[in-house]
């Protein structure tokens, strides 16, 4: 069986060129995105891009398998984060024939109020163990909000898969927090994009290098480059 790392190390790049080569991850250096926050960026995530392509879809599904395999965790049930994880849970669930339900950030404010959707008549996973799918970790509010409504739903949630992820230590730090544990493994991580990004000529090395001094300082970094934040 092979080690996780193993599986992210031979995903990771596959995934990377087929997200920038789809627009799914885009890069930026020399004239920064400017993110809701007015913070100028020089990446801008959008996962929803995966769709456009089967190949990509079946790629996360397969790589999300493989991660599977080799932690040896096979879950009764799979949830995605709503909307973004939906689709991904919903390929996965198909490869495995297994259930799946999707977790909203809140509960609906008509009809029964739900937060889970998917679950049978008592409402609850029954002890069911749960895998969550999520498409990108950036923070990790949204999944550690979705974590908790799975172990509130009476589900026991030891995992989450992502697609990609920032790398920022406030994620590491909210997953580490939480009680019962849950780790969270990416196909595809913040370095190794940009590793990849290099490689195929997206980015030449000076603007890897900025890329890399990002990460370190992600609010700070465009004002360090002479791009200020925007007010909204």
């Amino acid at each position: 069986m092979k080690h996780i790392e193993a599986i992210t190390n031979h995903y990771g790049p596959i995934l990377a060129k087929k997200a920038l080569e789809l627009g799914a991850i885009r890069l930026q250096v020399q004239d920064p995105f400017t993110w809701a926050s007015g913070y100028r960026m020089p990446i801008y995530n959008d996962n929803r891009r995966l769709l456009a392509e089967s190949g990509a879809r079946k790629l996360v599904s397969e790589a999300f398998a493989a991660m599977l395999e080799s932690l040896d965790y096979d879950p009764d049930t799979i949830a995605g984060t709503a909307t973004a994880g939906i689709p991904h849970a919903t390929t996965l669930a198909d490869r495995l024939a297994k259930p799946m339900s999707y977790v909203r950030s809140s509960g609906k404010d008509h009809g029964l109020g739900q937060q889970i959707e998917g679950l049978g008549l008592g409402g609850t996973y029954e002890g069911a163990k749960v895998l969550l799918i999520e498409d990108l970790i950036s923070t990790g509010g949204s999944s550690i909000k979705a974590v908790q409504a799975i172990t509130k739903a009476q589900g026991v949630c030891p995992y989450t898969f992502a697609i990609f992820t920032y790398g920022f230590a406030a994620a590491q730090e909210a997953f580490a927090a939480l009680d019962p544990a849950c780790k969270a493994f990416t196909i595809l991580d913040y370095d190794v994009m940009v590793a990849s990004a290099k490689e195929t000529g997206y980015v030449n090395s000076e603007e890897a290098r900025l890329l890399t001094l990002w990460r370190e300082d992600p609010f700070g970094w465009g004002e360090k480059q002479g791009f200020p934040k925007v007010d909204r």
